[in-house]
């Protein structure tokens, strides 16, 4: 739920005595914190030049290194030796490394490491280096031409280049950037598209409020900022609707627990003022700390004094009065036994004092493990499984889905994301427990949250479709307004509209 960092604002300002003390915060869930304003203003290499020899379009035979070819008056002789050196006018003799000589024509010397010097007597000496198997120097004491050479040994000879090689990486690795883009966006993509599917249609008749809505206050009715006035003009407000309970923020917890009384100085009056001037509603005192879940600052359920603790802050703030206790405890995760255990030791206290316990709760999975998968990816696994819902759930007698803050980017997809939340919630919680839907009464841009898109209508026509597919006859059902001070008349309108009088 947004509940705006504004818990260490009310921290001190439930300490003060004047009307400094300003903003409202409920507990942040990771990056879907906010600080929401009272209505006060208060802000809770390549080589130069042609080569001598080419490669030859066919050598003749692989074993021959170098060959040379003497005019056709005189006598040919070409001597190859294994090792050492041959000479032989008439003969021809085959050498891996060494030294041939021919007495009428020149000089060939050919050598495995690729250097070989041919020497012509009409000509002069042509010299030849080449790195490679050898070169050769033609009869006619033209230029020498070397045997065929492997293009993958001669970066010019290269049938790939290496400007080529780059450019095809390049478009490999594009491809494969665009592989997982795509394998990304096509599920993103179908699931959007379920939801606008999810959002089609028609809600059943009769699916509309079952009076028993709830709606969220800020702190300034229990610290002296609100006066007489204020509670009958929230009756004015309230009249005609099926709202009839009242979360009043009267904390924040301490880290350890403890609640100090100074946090709800003026709750005598606002019960005694709300019961005289609303009769029928309930006035909850809303109780939540920021828990180190995902930071090491905060509550920790895990110890048990600070359980024991928060169980005792219950017992004072029933003797206050008030009509039940509404806890909201973020970021909280799924498959908490902590919390369970500290919903068993509560419901025994709201029990034997005749009042209701109730909590707001996250997100359910709108995927199986979709939690799990969310806090590896974004270390703040926001929703809650369906298990786990349904195992708080059955722990208390009034449950509060905050069904807002879900990062979609229409009201389509928004409303349709609605009615699944509705739908998952309905089919886990016990038909004892009454179950309530979150609507958006407060307008932010932000991440996880889209003002255009989170629109009260959406939100009523995503629970009226969710119920009416799941439980369409289901009496323990109703919507809560999160928040009074940041609400508009729009917002009010649409309520009133689209849920209240949709008879």
């Amino acid at each position: 739920m947004q509940r705006a960092e504004h818990e260490e604002a009310e921290r001190k300002a439930a300490r003060d005595t004047g009307t400094d003390a300003g903003t409202d915060r409920r507990t942040g869930t990771g990056t879907d914190r906010r600080r929401a304003t009272e209505a006060d203003g208060k802000t809770d290499g390549k080589t130069d030049g042609k080569r001598d020899t080419e490669p030859g379009p066919g050598a003749e035979d692989d074993s021959r290194l170098a060959r040379r070819t003497a005019p056709e008056t005189a006598p040919k002789t070409e001597t190859r030796t294994e090792t050492g050196t041959g000479t032989a006018p008439d003969t021809e003799t085959e050498t891996e490394t060494g030294t041939g000589t021919v007495p009428d024509t020149g000089t060939e010397t050919g050598t495995e490491t690729g250097t070989e010097t041919g020497t012509a007597p009409d000509t002069g000496t042509a010299p030849d280096t080449e790195a490679g198997t050898g070169a050769e120097t033609k009869p006619d004491g033209g230029p020498a031409q070397g045997p065929a050479q492997d293009p993958a040994q001669d970066p010019a000879q290269d049938p790939v280049p290496a400007g080529g090689r780059r450019r095809r990486r390049l478009r490999r690795g594009a491809r494969v950037a665009l592989g997982l883009v795509l394998l990304l966006l096509l599920p993103l993509l179908a699931a959007e598209t379920a939801l606008r599917v999810n959002y089609a249609g028609d809600p059943a008749d009769g699916t509309y409020s079952r009076d028993r809505d709830a709606i969220w206050l800020g702190h300034a009715w229990v610290d002296g900022r609100k006066r007489d006035a204020d509670v009958t003009a929230l009756a004015r407000r309230l009249d005609g609707t099926g709202i009839r309970d009242l979360y009043v923020h009267a904390g924040p917890l301490e880290h350890d627990g403890t609640l100090p009384k100074s946090a709800y100085a003026k709750a005598g009056w606002l019960i005694g003022t709300v019961h005289r001037e609303i009769p029928g509603i309930r006035v909850q005192a809303w109780l939540g700390d920021k828990l180190a879940t995902e930071e090491p600052d905060g509550m920790r359920l895990e110890r048990s004094a600070t359980r024991a603790a928060i169980v005792g802050s219950t017992r004072g703030i029933l003797a206050a009065g008030f009509d039940g206790v509404h806890f909201d405890l973020e970021p909280l995760h799924s498959g908490d036994g902590h919390y369970l255990d500290l919903l068993d030791s509560l419901h025994t206290v709201t029990a034997v004092a005749g009042v209701p316990l109730s909590v707001a709760s996250h997100q359910i999975d709108p995927l199986p493990g979709f939690h799990s998968f969310w806090g590896t990816v974004a270390g703040h696994p926001k929703w809650w499984s369906q298990e786990f819902f349904g195992q708080v759930a059955r722990r208390v007698d009034q449950i509060a889905v905050m069904s807002y803050d879900t990062m979609q980017p229409t009201q389509s997809t928004y409303g349709g994301y609605v009615a699944q939340q509705t739908s998952l919630a309905l089919e886990v919680t016990p038909p004892t427990t009454d179950l309530l839907m979150g609507l958006p009464f407060f307008h932010e841009d932000r991440f996880g949250h889209r003002a255009s898109a989170e629109t009260v209508p959406a939100a009523v026509r995503g629970v009226r479709l969710g119920l009416s597919r799941t439980d369409a006859d289901r009496a323990r059902f109703g919507v809560a307004l999160y928040v009074d001070f940041a609400a508009t008349e729009d917002d009010w309108s649409a309520y009133r509209k689209d849920w209240v009088d949709s008879e």
